[in-house]
């Protein structure tokens, strides 16, 4: 039997626009934070269903002033027709998220490549959902986020100022793979949601995840201080990519990120970033043998599978458990997480959730 229940999407959205829109956030920006949390939940990225955009929002958003229901987006004046940098005026990070890419395609589609920079917002959620939504319209597309606190300490230190920092990569693959090819981490080895999990579980973290309050490494959850990079120095280089980028838009100290502030003229707010690109524009039209560019990504895929059956497309997970959702016509949850919207439910005077076993 699957460990999994289903949930009919219309209800979860019902519930979770109810939750955002008690929260005094407006329809128009509602509807966007739903639809990425049902992606998210159709696709089987747990840390991004909507239980943990609610609690994110309780933590960092509209209950602490980091994220403001209602507020409107202001585009700075640039003479770069290709580029754009918004002030988001800490607007919910989904409805500005989806509203960049689009504007990014949209000067993609004319200009080749385009970029948008958004700073003074409030935490997007899942990332890879937007340049996915991307990659399924065609198009290559990245991005990247500084996290909504500082929990990861550089290489060789041992206080948190460095976010979990994520980056995105999603490629028009569906031609040739069936489905876009999906490159998404965070650049620590954990994330705090995995730190409570084994919290809850009684499990011990995997090694050279963590470190406690006196810099030793530990598996312990209870004694994390500070997460650790992955893969020492890379995932510290990547990690600072986001930070130095977000100082270049107007990002401020990120060990004061998400927190309050004692000067109201400092910052605390996070950055993204959005890039994408039409295949068109990196073309070189000289590809072996005379293959157009769709055939030769083909050949270029199949090359590096042959030989490797057993070997795994980034993006193919995700696919596969989209494949499973849409396969039982509804979003799949553990009995943990309906219990979740279920109290919600009750907290909220909403019918509980129905759950199916698969």
């Amino acid at each position: 039997m699957s460990d999994f229940l289903a949930v009919p999407r219309k209800d979860h959205d019902a519930l979770v626009a109810t939750a955002f829109l008690k929260r005094g956030f407006k329809a128009d920006e509602v509807a966007p934070g739903v639809y990425l949390c049902a992606e998210a939940a159709r696709h089987g990225v747990r840390p991004h269903i909507a239980l943990r955009a609610l609690y994110n929002d309780h933590y960092f958003g509209s209950k602490t002033g980091g994220c403001v229901p209602g507020a409107e987006v202001t585009v700075v004046p640039s003479r770069f027709p290709a580029s754009e940098t918004w002030n988001a005026n800490k607007k919910f990070g989904p409805a500005v998220a989806y509203r960049a890419i689009d504007r990014a395609i949209e000067l993609a589609n004319e200009y080749g490549i385009a970029q948008i920079a958004v700073d003074n917002a409030s935490p997007y959620l899942w990332g890879a959902g937007y340049v996915m939504a991307a990659a399924e319209r065609g198009f290559i597309a990245y991005t990247h986020a500084t996290s909504p606190l500082a929990e990861v300490a550089p290489l060789g230190g041992n206080r948190p100022t460095l976010g979990t920092n994520p980056h995105s990569w999603a490629f028009p693959t569906s031609p040739a793979l069936g489905f876009p090819l999906l490159v998404d981490w965070i650049t620590s080895n954990i994330d705090m949601y995995r730190v409570e999990a084994c919290r809850s579980s009684g499990k011990e973290l995997p090694a050279d995840s963590a470190i406690d309050a006196s810099g030793e490494v530990t598996t312990d959850p209870h004694r994390v201080h500070a997460l650790l990079p992955f893969g020492t120095h890379k995932g510290y280089g990547l990690s600072l990519i986001n930070e130095i980028l977000a100082a270049f838009i107007g990002g401020s100290l990120p060990s004061l990120r998400g927190r309050l502030t004692e000067n109201a003229r400092e910052k605390n707010t996070a950055t993204f970033y959005f890039q994408v690109i039409h295949p068109e524009a990196l073309s070189s039209d000289n590809f072996g043998m005379g293959r157009n560019q769709l055939d030769n990504l083909k050949h270029v895929l199949a090359d590096i599978l042959r030989g490797n059956p057993d070997a795994n497309i980034p993006g193919q997970m995700e696919a596969e458990f989209r494949h499973r959702s849409d396969e039982a016509d509804a979003l799949l949850f553990t009995q943990d997480e309906v219990d979740g919207f279920n109290q919600l439910a009750s907290e909220l005077g909403r019918d509980q959730l129905q759950a199916k076993p698969l």
